[in-house]
């Protein structure tokens, strides 16, 4: 998942506006992103990194089972089904600007979705309304549901004078748009576009390589590690290191 969908997805998100929508162009501005991840090595794979495998819980008031439970698993495996972490990426667009990635298996809920958090302003002259202005967001659905929405904050109307302020949403869902019409499933997508000769949603080579270099790197230095990975129950969100690994820059993720 880390490797693959992540990585994909991160790459879309931090690249630059490609010259054109060829595929060989979006591909270029995708390698540029890969290749300036900053390494994750021995010294800091425990401060930027946290791995989880999930134990018995409950999902939907249902009980299911642990990894190590689960039919034909290895009773002493210490495989990951969780992982989160910190990302940087060394260029002049984003340097300073951290991306965290998390991902699991027997979550609380199943989900694919991007949060955008822009800086706060660097003087409140709204504490009336709020003590910490909460930043605004850009949230893009993946899945379940596909869409866009905007968290932002707006004036209160009232005719008395005073200036307060409100969370607000701007919700652009695909979900009313698609009952007109019948939705397309991701792999049916891909499918179809491979049968176009389209390979603009495909990666290349140089992709995959420059992709599994990095994450080798993660992965050799996990190896070195004498702890396994980290406990969490399922249907939960992962385990408490997943929080602290985002308190450590004063964040919180968005469950």
């Amino acid at each position: 998942m880390l490797q693959n969908h992540l990585l994909q997805i991160l790459t879309f998100i931090a690249m630059e506006p490609p010259v054109s929508l060829e595929a060989k162009n979006i591909h270029q501005e995708k390698i540029k992103v890969l290749k300036a991840l900053r390494p994750i090595s021995d010294w800091d794979v425990s401060t930027k990194t946290v791995r989880g495998q999930y134990t018995k819980g409950y999902i939907k008031g249902k009980e299911v089972p642990g990894y190590l439970e689960e039919e034909g698993a290895n009773p002493e495996s210490s495989t990951e089904s969780f992982v989160a972490m910190r990302v940087d990426i060394d260029n002049w667009r984003w340097s300073g600007v951290p991306f965290y990635l998390r991902t699991g298996k027997r979550m609380n809920r199943k989900r694919t979705e991007i949060i955008i958090t822009f800086k706060q302003l660097p003087h409140n002259i709204f504490k009336a309304s709020f003590q910490d202005l909460p930043p605004n967001k850009l949230v893009i659905y993946l899945q379940p549901k596909e869409g866009v929405e905007i968290e932002m904050l707006s004036k209160i109307p009232c005719i008395n004078g005073s200036i307060r302020l409100q969370k607000n949403k701007l919700d652009l869902s695909f979900v009313d748009a698609k009952k007109k019409t019948r939705a397309s499933g991701g792999y049916e997508r891909l499918l179809l576009e491979a049968m176009r000769g389209n390979n603009k949603l495909f990666i290349s080579r140089e992709e995959t390589e420059a992709a599994w270099a990095w994450v080798d790197s993660i992965q050799n230095a996990w190896d070195k590690l004498s702890d396994g990975p980290k406990a969490y129950s399922a249907g939960t969100w992962g385990p408490n290191a997943a929080d602290a690994l985002l308190a450590r820059d004063g964040r919180t993720w968005e469950d």
